[in-house]
């Protein structure tokens, strides 16, 4: 097991980010499908446990177009399929990743805590202080480039060079986040999420696992660079508004999966 917590700020208020956190997911999911795979979204509704209310999803990442063609070859049915839940009881988050082929021996755990400050908090998820002081904290800077790789990179997408029209946040300078702490009159918050990784795999176990927290940072760097410099089309949308367009993207997502797939089966008689 392999525990990592990753903190973001960003010039945004925490009931800004909910719904430009939602806006950025649904965005993403439709650029993640296509050609019969792609996002599923099995469930989406709201849920009610204990103390805990807020809302549930469970999407299915089809992935077989992602790995290698040797793998494709030998892979079981259903082993190239990643099942997300997530529980968003916003301010906290909570969302598990599994296989069904890995079964027990697979699984990534995020948590998620935004709070109103700067990133100097330690500790928000409350660990036993022997996990804590095993876990890395890593910042992650989304006004610096060189936190993404050159292939990456989108001129509309960084955060160094865009100003937002509707806010005249941006763009973010080197020193943006000594300005942003001392402007007491512009939003900021910090992301602290809390990654759990384990993959029991004989030989391959701390390889992988240091792996998939290298991919859950740049997961983290790309789609909240994007989300701020996304902010002009969602600042002023309502949570109603958010419901409303992820049903239509749900809708989006299924009838592009099954239009791709009815084209892949027409090509192959």
């Amino acid at each position: 097991m392999l525990i990592k917590e990753f903190r973001i700020v960003l010039p945004i208020s925490v009931e800004e980010y909910q719904v430009g956190q939602l806006y950025a997911v649904a965005e993403a999911s439709k650029s993640e499908t296509g050609g019969g795979e792609g996002v599923e979204v099995l469930v989406n509704e709201p849920y009610e446990k204990d103390s805990e209310k807020g809302q549930y999803t469970h999407k299915v990442y089809h992935l077989q177009s992602k790995v290698p063609n040797f793998i494709r070859m030998i892979a079981p049915k259903g082993s190239l399929e990643v099942h997300e839940k997530a529980w968003n009881a916003y301010p906290y988050c909570r969302t598990i990743l599994t296989n069904t082929y890995m079964k027990e021996k697979f699984m990534i755990k995020i948590e998620t805590w935004h709070k109103p400050d700067m990133g100097d908090q330690d500790n928000v998820h409350k660990l036993d202080k022997s996990v804590w002081e095993g876990v890395e904290v890593i910042d992650i800077d989304i006004g610096d480039r060189s936190c993404i790789s050159s292939k990456d990179y989108k001129p509309e997408q960084d955060p160094a060079i865009f100003k937002s029209e509707k806010t005249g946040r941006g763009p973010l300078g080197p020193d943006w986040k000594k300005e942003l702490a001392n402007n007491p009159n512009c939003p900021h918050m910090c992301a602290y999420k809390l990654v759990t990784v384990e993959f029991k795999w004989l030989g391959l176990q701390n390889k992988m696992e240091n792996l998939i927290q290298k991919v859950e940072k740049r997961l983290f760097t790309h789609f909240h660079r994007q989300l701020f410099c996304w902010i002009d089309k969602w600042i002023d949308l309502s949570m109603d508004d958010i419901r409303r367009m992820e049903e239509e993207t749900k809708k989006e997502l299924d009838e592009m999966r099954t239009n791709d797939e009815v084209k892949g089966m027409s090509a192959d008689e």
